[in-house]
């Protein structure tokens, strides 16, 4: 296998270990377990990484972190909603 399809495996693998938690959150609407500093310094992080994907023209690294980032920003908007 190449580099690029194990990054692209990884990318989603990654990814889609994070729709379950986002699937629950929409439904339930119940986030009282979730840490809010723990899911927005892991947004940071995930938004740094997409800058670096981006500077370096990595597609996995872009990919996997442009659906990370939307995804964990939808967890740190529904803990801030749904408080």
């Amino acid at each position: 296998m190449t580099p690029l399809i194990i990054g692209l495996c990884a990318g989603s693998l990654c990814v889609i270990s994070f729709l379950p938690q986002v699937i629950k959150i929409f439904r339930t609407k119940n986030t009282r377990d979730l840490s809010l500093i723990t899911f927005s310094l892991f947004s940071l992080g995930v938004f740094l990484w997409l800058i670096y994907g981006i500077l370096i023209k990595s597609l996995p690294v872009i990919l996997t972190n442009a659906a990370m980032a939307v995804l964990t920003l939808l967890i740190v908007v529904m803990k801030v909603r749904y408080k």
